[in-house]
Formats: C-alpha cells, structure tokens, sequence
C-alpha cells in the first residue's frame, strides 16, 4: 500500500418495485441513514422547470404542448442534479430507468463522470398480497393517519385513534382491479431492467413482504458497504 487513497465517488443506487412496495419509505431511510439523496423523475422536472435551466426550458416547452419528454431532455435534467454538492454522498433514483433503453443511455451519462449504477435493488412483492396490502388502505381525512383493515384498523370502528375523527377516506383507485392491472404493467415493464441489471451483476433481490423494519435492515445490508 503506498497510503494514497482512492477518489471518492458518488454512488448510484436505483430502487425498483411497484405501486405500493414501499420504495417511498426506504428512499428516505437511505437518505437519512447514508445521507442519499433521492430523486425522482418528476421532482426533478418540476424543479428544472421552475428553476428555468434550458433543459427545463425545453421540458417546460414539451409539457405545455402535451407532448411526453424526451429521454434525453430528462437526461440533461439528472446530469445537471447529479452536479449539485448534495449528491456527492451519492443518489438513489426512483422512476428513472424504466426501459433498458433509458438504462443503457444512464450507463453512459454515468460512465462520463466515472461513476456507474452500484446497485438496482429490486423490492420484490407477492401479487395477491399487495392486492390485499393495498386495498386495505385507509386514511383519517381530519389528520392523516393511515390505517388499514386488516393489519392497523381503528380501535373504535370509523373513528380515527388519533384524533377521533370519524371522516376515513379511501382512494378510488386502491380497488382490486385496478391494482392488479398496475401490478400487470409494472411487471411487464420492469422485467427487462430485472434481467439487465442481473446481467451486469448490480441487481440486488430483496423480499418487500416482510416487516418494514426487516426491509430497512436488508436494504442497509446492501447499500453499507457500497458508501463505506
């Protein structure tokens, strides 16, 4: 060893998994735990677009005439954010890729700065019990509170624990079908990332059913050793 310490490099990390998966709560363990910052394809538009960089200009352009952004105009986007002094600890991007062809161009933005995709943790789920997780769900409309009809119900039926309330609101689109058929499209769309990123070794499997807190240590297994 000649003493001389290797550059630091800000990792990639993605997350991936469907509505529900809980990819949202264990963004913000990494971020609070390793310091990542997350970022989302959306909170990155909106942010480029109110801060009137030209590629927001250009998103800005898109939108207002209805047109979907291009990838590389979200490409431009993320290089811009992955410049910012907060990212240096490194990032975890959820909603970008989605396609291998999204993968593929973010290998080579990423390969420019010397960095690369450390590791694709997938949260993997059983379909039959996320229609269940999911349509379960309920929340107090006078504070927040979640609840959920099997596994965290209200003490007194229709009234909220917290603050008493007895206004629970559902979404409309946490029904069955509808979850089912966001289940179908994430798994048709995500497959082939799946098989990308096991093809590059950086896939990461991780059983998404369990414990929240059992989820965040599996995650943090992972994710400790590539911020070290």
């Amino acid at each position: 060893m000649d003493g001389t310490r290797t550059p630091h490099v800000a990792p990639v990390l993605i997350l991936l998994g469907p509505p529900g998966a809980g990819k949202g709560t264990q963004a913000r363990m990494l971020e609070e735990k390793f310091g990542l910052v997350q970022l989302s394809t959306g909170d990155l538009l909106r942010a480029a677009v109110a801060r009137g960089t030209p590629a927001g200009k250009e998103a800005k352009a898109v939108m207002e005439a209805g047109g979907l952004v291009s990838d590389e105009i979200v490409l431009a986007i993320l290089s811009d954010r992955l410049k910012a002094a907060d990212c240096a600890r490194g990032v975890v991007l959820d909603g970008f890729p989605r396609t291998t062809g999204q993968a593929e161009a973010l290998d080579d933005l990423l390969a420019k700065a010397g960095q690369r995709i450390n590791a694709a943790i997938s949260l993997e789920v059983d379909d039959a019990k996320m229609v269940i997780r999911i349509t379960g769900r309920f929340t107090c409309g006078g504070c927040g509170e979640g609840y959920h009809d099997t596994f965290k119900p209200t003490k007194t039926d229709g009234v909220c624990d917290a603050c008493g309330s007895q206004d629970m609101k559902r979404r409309a689109d946490d029904n069955a079908s509808t979850v089912m058929s966001r289940l179908d499209a994430y798994h048709e769309q995500t497959e082939p990332l799946i098989r990308y990123y096991a093809s590059k070794g950086a896939l990461e499997r991780i059983n998404a059913m369990g414990e929240i807190d059992t989820i965040r240590r599996e995650i943090a297994r992972v994710v400790a050793p590539i911020t070290a």
